[in-house]
Order: C-alpha cells, then structure tokens, then sequence
C-alpha cells in the first residue's frame, strides 16, 4: 500500500480478498419452515402442509416458466432447531422426506436453522449484523442507541420517549411512529434481532431467516468465500443422532438446479407473516457485499433475466392456510 501527496491511498489489488462466484438458478423455491412443535406433531402434520404447499409450489414452477424459458428452479427445506433441538436428524428427517415424496415434492436442499447463525465455524447472523446500516428516518437526532447495542431495528421513527409526567399527561405531545417510505399511512415495524438471556447472544427467527433469504440469493461472502453452501448428502448415508454432526446445508438430489437463486419463492404458513415481514425490514438496510452483488446482476443480465435493484424485491411469498 502506498500514499501519495495528494491523499489518494493505493492498494495491491492482490491484498484485496478475490470474491468467489456462486451457482444461480433461477428461482430457489422453499418449500417449508418449520419447527420442532410442527415435527412433534407427528406425520399427520407433515402430510397436511405438504399437502398444502404442493398447488402453490407447482404455481410458482409454471410463473418461473412464463416467457418460453426453461427455468432453473431448486427446492429447499429450512428445519428450525436452533432454539428447541428436540428430535435428533436420524429420527426427524426420514419423515420429513417420505411425506414430502408422498405429496409429490422432492427437497433437492435441506437446512439446519442453526446454519445461519455459524456455520463451520463463521459467525454468519454476526456478519450480516455488521453490514446493517440503519435508515435514519426524517428528523432523527441520533439520540437512539443503533442497532448494535439495543438489538432492535425499525423501518421508521420510532415514537419519541416521554421526558416528564406532564408531557404524558398531554396529548398534544405525543407523535405517533412513522414509517420511512409509507404510503400515505404508516405501516410501521419494531423489529427485535437479537437478545442475551444470561449473557448468551440469541438470534430471532426473524434475523435468521434473513440471513437464510441472502444465502439463496448467493449474496453471502466471509473474507470474498460463499458461506452456507451445500455438503452432497448421498442417499445411503444415515442422518447423525446429533444436529452439529451435519452439515448446515445438504444436497439431498444430485441432479439439482443450484442452491442459490436470482429470485427467491418462499411457501410458508399464515403464521409466519410477521416474521416475514420483519425479514423485509432487515434486508431493506443490510449493505450487501458490492462485489457479491455485482456478480449476481452481470449474470442476471447475461441470461436476460435482469434482477432488481434491492433487496427484499428479489424475494416472493406464498402464505398457506393451516397451522
């Protein structure tokens, strides 16, 4: 590195990290989120959601085909037992997979929820943490503490703190929360990322799951190298009686379109729509890896398939009935 008289700082470009591509499909459709009380309920449960997802799977198949392309769609399958890991693999993931061929589906990616927050060993959640920069809403005077010691992140102006009991007992004082880019009316989101129960980090399902958004986008790098990327798991391997003995993303089918996605579809219960939109909120404000994201867009162009600009457009939902 070298510094000339003007200021300017050169660097070797050999001293910068070379940022690694990834694969892309087209779409990478998730056919599933849950956890192990949705396990715990046995089978049944199973056979009812994919019985569920298997029209609005199939629908998203048949939009990704729209033009006369042949789309490049993969499957994926998140397992949530990062706060409850209750049944092991050996026990859990069978089911799992024999309900799903029996609706029809096949999970080409399966992933462990715990994957998002360290995966061999990179703190992943941690990292995308570290690349959030919070939208300062209009009139902001930077009094909140930032998200890296509250935990905490909005899309908006939060209501201001009351200073005195008279102020509370004033109606004319109070200024309701406001959101950064509403529509005429507000539509405003606290959302909580993290917290330290004794001291111990915990991520939110929220932030996980948008960790989980930007590894199918093939958006995440550690020091220029992709994270989250699938282990081929073969057929005649059993699953381990632990969940940290496998791998945080498996292939499941050898023939699958790649892991990582231009576009995202995500087919999920009803219940988890405020999860989901907290995990909009996130991706709103992470300052994805430039190069990473460069990388996708050239692609993109390349194929005819132009990606949006940000983010959380990349990313699609179908929300389910049941439970």
């Amino acid at each position: 590195m070298t510094e000339t008289g003007t200021g300017a700082v050169f660097r070797e470009t050999t001293a910068e990290p070379r940022t690694q591509a990834v694969p892309l499909a087209h779409v990478s459709l998730e056919l599933g989120h849950l956890s192990m009380e949705d396990f715990e309920a046995g089978p049944e449960r199973l056979r009812e959601h994919f019985a569920r997802v298997r029209p609005w799977a199939d629908t998203a198949r048949t939009v990704a085909a729209a033009g006369g392309r042949r789309p490049r769609v993969s499957t994926c399958f998140l397992v949530d037992e990062y706060c409850t890991p209750s049944a092991t693999p050996a026990a859990l993931l069978p089911v799992l997979l024999a309900e799903a061929e029996r609706a029809g589906l096949v999970i080409d990616y399966l992933a462990r929820e715990s994957g998002c927050a360290v995966a061999d060993g990179v703190p992943v959640a941690e990292g995308v943490e570290a690349r959030l920069v919070e939208s300062p809403p209009p009139g902001s005077d930077g009094s909140r503490p930032p998200v890296g010691q509250t935990g905490w992140l909005a899309n908006g102006r939060r209501t201001p703190g009351t200073r005195t009991v008279a102020a509370m007992a004033d109606a004319a004082d109070w200024q309701p929360p406001a959101e950064t880019t509403a529509r005429r009316h507000s539509v405003f989101l606290d959302a909580e990322l993290w917290d330290e129960p004794g001291g111990r980090r915990v991520w939110s399902c929220s932030f996980l799951a948008a960790v989980w958004q930007l590894a199918r986008l093939g958006l995440l790098r550690h020091f220029g190298e992709p994270v989250l990327q699938p282990v081929p798991w073969t057929a005649d391997e059993d699953f381990p009686d632990d969940w940290d003995a496998l791998p945080p993303v498996i292939r499941l089918n050898p023939s699958a379109a790649p892991f990582s996605a231009y576009r995202t579809c995500s087919v999920l219960p009803s219940r988890l729509l405020p999860v989901e939109h907290a995990v909009r909120v996130v991706l709103d404000q992470v300052d994805v890896e430039p190069h990473a994201l460069a990388q996708v867009s050239e692609r993109a162009l390349g194929e005819g398939l132009p990606v949006p600009e940000e983010i959380p457009d990349r990313i699609s939902y179908v929300f389910h009935e049941g439970p």
